[in-house]
């Protein structure tokens, strides 16, 4: 037996000012999430190389206990299970903004980490052999340059956790996802729709890898 599809690109397009409702909540909990999780990865991504064991370990602990278990499932915890330590409701849009946070906070301690271990022995001891104090040779001389390089993992880590906001539908957050589910239930045009989703997270992913490319390309970023 034949079986025909004709693809309706008028509800496809028709879908779209719909969709695009979502894409604010997609943006906010992306970028205020990922601005609490590089807080997270500053403070983490320097106890992670601390030569006291006693900061070390928590911070290690941390680190693998997130990037080992999926945001998916940390954003539940949140959402469902805080709720009944802390003895009421959480909103939902919060519990997604905290599930990137702390998830993108512990990848983001791995890149701090990894930007301020690349930079050379020598330029520690040219700020010492200064006057500089070991603070102030870590604030001027080691954190400038740490900081051009882990710009291209996190805009990498940016990319990731916007993907990651269309898990938040199973929670009830009004994003791309969740809006394009919306749509289908009183339409039925599930492949049209999905198609526009991704499309838009296409747009939003593309724009932030240009904006990469573009730093790349003026020096301003790397090595």
């Amino acid at each position: 037996m034949d079986v025909t599809f004709d693809f309706d690109w008028q509800a496809a397009f028709a879908s779209i000012p719909h969709l695009l409702t979502g894409i604010p909540y997609t943006l906010l909990i992306s970028f205020v999430g990922l601005a609490i999780g590089f807080i997270i990865g500053i403070v983490f991504g320097l106890l992670r190389i601390s030569p006291v064991s006693w900061l070390r370990l928590p911070a290690v602990a941390y680190i693998e206990i997130f990037r080992g278990t999926p945001v998916l499932v940390q954003v539940l915890f949140i959402f469902y299970g805080l709720p009944q330590l802390l003895g009421g409701p959480i909103n939902a849009l919060v519990a997604g903004i905290a599930a990137i946070a702390v998830n993108s906070g512990a990848y983001i301690s791995e890149i701090v980490r990894g930007g301020v271990q690349s930079i050379e022995r020598g330029q520690r001891e040219a700020g010492l052999s200064l006057g500089l104090s070991r603070r102030q040779t870590f604030r001027y001389i080691i954190w400038p340059q740490a900081l051009r390089r882990m710009i291209p993992p996190l805009g990498n880590q940016g990319i990731i956790s916007i993907k990651d906001t269309s898990l938040f539908s199973v929670i009830g957050v009004g994003e791309l996802v969740r809006q394009g589910q919306v749509y289908i239930a009183t339409t039925f045009n599930a492949l049209e729709v999905y198609l526009m989703v991704a499309a838009l997270y296409l747009v939003i992913t593309l724009s932030l890898s240009f904006a990469l490319r573009m730093l790349e390309r003026k020096g301003l970023v790397g090595q």
